[in-house]
C-alpha cells in the first residue's frame, strides 16, 4: 500500500513538468516541419513554379511526417517518450539545415528531397500521445492529449514568424537558429524529461505489434476521422499562405501573419475539445467539429471580402477543426487498450497527416486561375466532412470490442 501511495504521488508531481516538456519538443518540431510552407510563395516566385508544383513542395514534408508516425508510434511503445523525443528532436535539425541548403542554391528538385526527410519533425505526434497518456489517469487523459496536441501551435509560430525572421536577419541565418533551437530543445528534454512510472516497455517486435493495433476497429475508425480533422487543419496551414496569395493577392508576410491567426485558432480549440469531451463525450464533440468544418467550406467557397468577413470565416473554420482533433484522441484513450496506445496513435496520426497531404495537390489541381477561385475543392472538403459526420453519428460502436 505504501508502495502504491508513493507510486501515485510520483505521477501526480511530474504530470504538469513532463506534459509540458512534450508540448515544448511538439512545438518546436512542428515549427520545422512547417518551415517551408510559410515560404512557399518566395520559392515560388524565384523558381516560377506553377500552382501544382508549389502544392507539391508545400505538401512534401507531410508525406514522411505522416507515414513515419507508424514506426515511430510503435519504437514509443518499446523505448519511451523520452528517449523519442530527444532522438527525434536533435535530428530534425539535419534536414532544416539541408533545406536552407537547397533554398539557397536554389533547386526545386533538392528542395522536394530535402523536404521528405523535413517530415521527421512531423512524427513526434505520435511519441508525445502515448507519453503523456501514461502519465495521467483515463478522467483526465482528454485535458492532458488536448494540451500537448496544442503544440500544433509550431505551425503558428513558423508562420508567423518565419517570414518575418527571413526578411529581418536573411534566408540562411533563419534556418540555422531553428537548427539550434532543436538541439538546444533536444538537450532539454533529455536532461529534464521522464517517462511515467506507470510506463512499462512493449518488447513484443515492432512489426507484430503494428499488426496487432491494425487489426483493431478502434484503429481505423479513428484514422478516418483524423485524416479528416487534423488532415484539414495541416492542409490549411501548408496551403493557406497560396491560397490567400491568389485569391486575396496577399504578399509573404501578410500571408503568413494570417495563416498564424488560423492555427492559434485551431490550438486554443484543441485543448477545449479534449476537455469537453472528457465531460460530454468524444463523439458529441467530433460530430460538432464536422458538422461545422461541412458548413464553413462552403461558406469561405464563397469569397467573402477581406479582411474581416473572409477572417472570421477562417477563424472558425479553425475552432470547429481544433475541437475535432482534440475530440478524436480523446475518443483513442477511451478506446484503445493501454498496451497498444502508441502504436495505435501511430496508425492514427499517419492518416490525419496523410489527410493533410493530398488536400493541397487536389486544390492545387482544381483552381480555377481564370476566376481565382478553389471553389471546387472546398465542395469537396463540404462532401467529406459530411460523410464523416454520419460515419460519427452511426457508424463507431459505444464500446470497443474485446480484444485478447
Amino acid at each position: 500500500m505504501t508502495s502504491t501511495a508513493a507510486s501515485d504521488t510520483t505521477i501526480q508531481t511530474g504530470q504538469t513538468k513532463n506534459l509540458l516538456l512534450a508540448l515544448l519538443g511538439f512545438t518546436i518540431t512542428f515549427w520545422a516541419w512547417n518551415i517551408v510552407a510559410p515560404l512557399g510563395t518566395r520559392y515560388s516566385s524565384e523558381l516560377d513554379l506553377s500552382a501544382t508544383q508549389t502544392s507539391l513542395l508545400v505538401a512534401m514534408p507531410v508525406l514522411v511526417g505522416s507515414l513515419g508516425r507508424v514506426p515511430v508510434g510503435a519504437l514509443t511503445d518499446r523505448f519511451g517518450g523520452r528517449m523519442m523525443f530527444t532522438v527525434l528532436t536533435l535530428a530534425s535539425a539535419v534536414p532544416v539545415l539541408l533545406v536552407a541548403f537547397a533554398g539557397s542554391l536554389p533547386s526545386y528538385t533538392l528542395l522536394l528531397v530535402f523536404g521528405f526527410f523535413l517530415g521527421l519533425a512531423g512524427t513526434t505526434f505520435a511519441v508525445g500521445i502515448p507519453f503523456v497518456n501514461a502519465w495521467f489517469e483515463p478522467a483526465r487523459r482528454g485535458f492532458a492529449t488536448g494540451v500537448f496536441g496544442a503544440g500544433m501551435g509550431g505551425t503558428a509560430l513558423s508562420a508567423f514568424f518565419t517570414p518575418r525572421l527571413v526578411r529581418t536577419i536573411g534566408y540562411i541565418p533563419t534556418h540555422l537558429l531553428i537548427a539550434g533551437a532543436l538541439i538546444v530543445v533536444g538537450a532539454v528534454l533529455w536532461l529534464l524529461m521522464r517517462d511515467s512510472p506507470a510506463w512499462k516497455p512493449n518488447l513484443a517486435p515492432v512489426v507484430p505489434k503494428l499488426a496487432a493495433a491494425a487489426k483493431l476497429p478502434v484503429t481505423w475508425q479513428m484514422a478516418f476521422l483524423y485524416a479528416v480533422t487534423f488532415g484539414g487543419f495541416v492542409a490549411f496551414s501548408t496551403y493557406l499562405p497560396t491560397y490567400l496569395r491568389n485569391v486575396y493577392e496577399f504578399g509573404l508576410t501578410g500571408a503568413g501573419t494570417r495563416t498564424a491567426g488560423f492555427a492559434i485558432a485551431a490550438v486554443i480549440a484543441r485543448p477545449i475539445g479534449g476537455i469537453v469531451a472528457d465531460k460530454i463525450g468524444p463523439r458529441k464533440v467530433v460530430a460538432i467539429s464536422l458538422a461545422g468544418a461541412a458548413v464553413m467550406s462552403l461558406i469561405i467557397a464563397l469569397r467573402l471580402p477581406p479582411e474581416i468577413p473572409a477572417g472570421t470565416a477562417f477563424v472558425v473554420m479553425a475552432l470547429f477543426l481544433g475541437l475535432g482533433t482534440g475530440g478524436v484522441f480523446a475518443w483513442v484513450a477511451e478506446l484503445a487498450p493501454a498496451e497498444r496506445v502508441g502504436a495505435v496513435t501511430g496508425i492514427v496520426g499517419a492518416a490525419g497527416g496523410l489527410g493533410g497531404f493530398f488536400p493541397p495537390l487536389v486544390m492545387g489541381a482544381t483552381y480555377n486561375e481564370a476566376a481565382r477561385s478553389y471553389t471546387i475543392g472546398l465542395v469537396l472538403l463540404t462532401i467529406t466532412a459530411t460523410g464523416a459526420l454520419l460515419f460519427t453519428l452511426f457508424g463507431i460502436r459505444r464500446r470497443a470490442p474485446a480484444t485478447t
